[in-house]
C-alpha cells in the first residue's frame, strides 16, 4: 500500500512539475554527508549494527563499522582487506591506549581530533594519523594540516604538505586559513623559489590581501613580505600600477622596492646579462613550470619570417612566440643561462652575420639586435661555454669555413679564436665536459671526421671518428653522451650513434622511425628530442628517444605545413599557461 502511495505521489508531483513549466533538474543537499557522518557516530556510540570491536591492553572496547574505517583510513582497509583480523568482530591492539584509539576512531566519525602532547608521543598513532590526513590533503585544509604536522614533527607529513601548499598557492590564498597565517609562515612561503605561480604579480596581490585582512596590525610587516616579492621580473606598466597601491606609498622601503624593479628593468634593456645575484631578480623554478621547447619554422606561405612556437611536451600544446622578420633557415641556434636565445646568421645575404636574441625570462619578451659576428655565416654549428657563445665553422656563400668565433657576454663583442683542423658546414656541434665538439658535416664530401676544442687551451684535437659520414647531422649530449643523429651520406639517414669520453668510442644505438637531414634537437626531462627537418615527410612531426629503454617514439604535432629547422629547451616564460 505504501509503495502504490508513494508512486501517486511521485506521479502527481511530476504532472504539477509539467503543468507548471517546470524543467527537471538536480538538487543537492550539502549538508546530507554531514548529517550521515551524524547519524554514524550515534550509531556507533549506541552499538548499533557495528561489526567490529577494539580492545586494548588495559582492557577497554571502542566499537566501529568496518565499512566506514575502511573508507576513511588505509590503515583500516589494509587491516580488513588482507589480514586475519577482515573476518573477526574482535580485534586486539597491543601498545596502544585507549583514549588515543578512541580519539583516533572519533576523528575518522567526526573529523574533529584533540591532540595531546601525551597522545603525540606514540609513533603508532602519529603515522596512522599523518598518513591519514596526507590522503585529506587539499585547497581548503592544507594549511591547517601543514600546521598540525609541523607542531607534531610529522616530517614527512610536513614535506607533503608544504609541497601541495606550493604547488597550488594561488588557490590556497583564495581561503580563510591564508588569511591566518603567521607573517613568518608567509614569509616562508613566498620567499620559496619553487613556488608555483605564473605571474609574479599573483604574489604582490596576495600580499596585500594578507595585509589588508587586518591592516593595523600588519601595515608595518609590509616591507618584510615586498623584500621576497620579485618585482624586478614584472614589466615596467605593471610596476607602475602596483606603485599606486596606497599600502606602498606609507612605507619608503616598499617604494624603494618599485624603484630598484623599475631601474632593473631599464638596466636589463641596455645590459642585458648582468643580472645582480639577489633572489628577487631570479625567476622562480617550479619543477611544473620549468622547461619548454622553443621551435623555429618556416610556414609553407611565401613569406621570409621566422616563425616561432613555445612547444610543452608534457602538454604537446603549442603557442605562439615572438617571431623574427627575416629568413633563418640554415642558421644557427644557440642558449646562454637556459635564459638567453641566440640566433646567428641564416640563408639570407642581409641576416648572413646578424645575431638576434631573446631573453625569455621578461614579461613580454621579443627579439633584439646584437652585435654582429665577425665573419658571414650560415650552415653553421652553435654552442654555449662559460657564459660564451661559440659560431663554429658554417658556409660563407663562397667556401666552407674552419674559422670559430665567440660572443663573451662580459665584453659584448666577438672574437677569432683557433680554427677547427678541416673546413666544416652543415656540422653538428655538442657541449661535453666543458669542451665543445665539432661532429661530421661537409667540404668536399661528406664527413664522419670529429673534434673538440678546449678554451683554456686554445686548441682543437681529434677523436674518434664516427661509424657513418652525417652531413647535416643533428647533436644532443644527454647523461654525459654525445649522440649523432641522422644526416645525409648520399641517402638521408635514420641511424643514431653515441660517443661515451669515457672510452672515447662511437656506438650504434636504436634507429629512428624515419629519416631525418638537419633536425632539431632538444634535451629535456632525461630524453631526447629530435623534430623537423628538411624532407617534407617530416616537417610536422617529433621523435623522442629514451635511453634507458633504447627506444624511439614518434609523434606528429598538431600543425601541417610547417617546417621545424631548430629548436632549444629554455625556462617556461612567465606568460606561459
Amino acid at each position: 500500500m505504501d509503495t502504490i502511495q508513494a508512486s501517486s505521489c511521485e506521479n502527481n508531483l511530476k504532472q504539477v512539475l509539467k503543468s507548471n513549466g517546470c524543467e527537471s533538474t538536480n538538487f543537492r543537499n550539502d549538508s546530507h554527508s554531514v548529517r550521515i557522518l551524524e547519524d554514524l557516530q550515534s550509531l556507533r556510540r549506541n552499538e548499533v549494527l557495528c561489526d567490529v570491536r577494539f580492545e586494548t591492553d588495559d582492557g577497554c572496547t571502542t566499537f566501529g563499522h568496518k565499512n566506514v574505517l575502511m573508507a576513511a583510513s588505509p590503515y583500516f582497509r589494509a587491516m580488513f582487506s588482507n589480514f586475519e583480523e577482515s573476518n573477526k568482530d574482535l580485534v586486539t591492539i597491543r601498545e596502544l591506549d585507549s583514549t588515543i584509539l578512541q580519539l583516533l576512531v572519533d576523528y575518522i566519525y567526526t573529523g574533529e581530533i584533540m591532540v595531546t602532547k601525551e597522545n603525540v608521543q606514540l609513533n603508532y598513532v602519529n603515522g596512522v594519523c599523518a598518513e591519514f590526513l596526507q590522503k585529506q590533503l587539499n585547497q581548503s585544509n592544507c594549511l591547517g594540516i601543514r600546521a598540525f604536522a609541523d607542531l607534531h614533527n610529522c616530517t614527512g607529513l610536513l614535506s607533503i604538505s608544504e609541497a601541495y601548499i606550493k604547488q597550488y598557492f594561488l588557490e590556497v590564498a583564495k581561503g580563510e586559513e591564508f588569511l591566518s597565517l603567521s607573517s613568518e609562515d608567509l614569509v616562508k612561503l613566498i620567499s620559496s623559489n619553487d613556488l608555483a605561480v605564473p605571474f609574479e604579480e599573483k604574489v604582490f596581490e596576495c600580499v596585500i590581501k594578507w595585509v589588508k585582512h587586518d591592516s593595523d596590525h600588519r601595515i608595518d610587516i609590509l616591507p618584510k613580505l615586498m623584500e621576497h616579492v620579485r618585482l624586478p621580473l614584472l614589466d615596467p606598466d605593471i610596476l607602475f600600477n602596483i606603485y599606486k597601491e596606497p599600502l606602498l606609498n606609507i612605507s619608503p622601503k616598499c617604494k624603494d622596492y618599485i624603484i630598484e624593479a623599475l631601474h632593473f628593468n631599464h638596466q636589463k634593456s641596455v645590459q642585458h646579462f648582468k643580472i645582480p645575484k639577489k633572489i628577487r631578480f631570479k625567476p622562480r623554478q617550479f619543477d611544473g613550470f620549468k622547461k619548454v621547447i622553443l621551435m623555429f619554422n618556416q610556414r609553407s606561405d611565401t613569406s621570409p619570417k621566422c616563425y616561432t612556437e613555445w612547444y610543452d611536451p608534457a602538454t604537446k600544446l603549442r603557442e605562439k612566440a615572438p617571431g623574427l622578420n627575416d629568413d633563418r633557415r640554415l642558421a644557427g641556434f644557440g642558449l646562454l643561462r637556459d635564459q638567453f636565445v641566440f640566433v646567428m646568421g641564416g640563408v639570407n645575404v642581409s641576416s648572413s652575420k646578424s645575431v638576434s636574441m631573446l631573453d625569455v625570462s621578461l614579461q613580454s619578451p621579443s627579439w633584439i639586435p646584437m652585435v654582429d659576428m665577425l665573419v658571414s655565416r650560415k650552415e653553421l654549428g652553435v654552442g654555449a661555454l662559460d657564459d660564451c657563445i661559440y659560431a663554429v665553422g658554417g658556409y660563407d656563400g663562397n667556401s666552407a669555413l674552419k674559422s670559430v668565433e665567440v660572443f663573451d657576454v662580459s665584453t659584448q663583442k666577438w672574437r677569432m679564436v683557433s680554427n677547427m683542423t678541416i673546413d666544416r658546414r652543415k656540422l653538428g656541434v655538442g657541449v661535453l665536459n666543458n669542451r665543445l665538439y665539432a661532429v661530421g658535416g661537409y667540404h668536399s664530401k661528406n664527413l664522419k671526421s670529429v673534434e673538440y676544442y678546449d678554451p683554456t687551451l686554445d686548441i682543437w684535437t681529434p677523436v674518434a671518428e664516427m661509424s657513418e659520414c652525417r652531413q647535416g647531422v643533428g647533436v644532443g649530449v644527454l647523461d654525459g653522451l654525445m649522440y649523432a643523429i641522422g644526416g645525409y651520406d648520399g641517402k638521408y639517414l635514420k641511424s643514431v650513434e653515441v660517443y661515451r669520453p669515457s672510452d672515447g668510442v662511437w656506438s650504434s644505438v636504436a634507429e629512428m622511425k624515419i629519416c631525418r637531414f638537419l633536425p632539431g634537437v632538444a634535451v629535456l626531462n632525461g630524453l631526447l628530442y629530435v623534430f623537423g627537418g628538411e624532407k617534407e615527410s617530416i616537417v610536422d612531426t617529433v621523435e623522442i628517444y629514451n635511453p634507458k629503454t633504447n627506444t624511439w617514439t614518434l609523434e606528429r604535432l598538431s600543425r601541417n605545413g610547417v617546417q621545424i629547422y631548430g629548436g632549444v629547451v629554455v625556462d617556461r616564460p612567465h606568460h606561459y599557461h
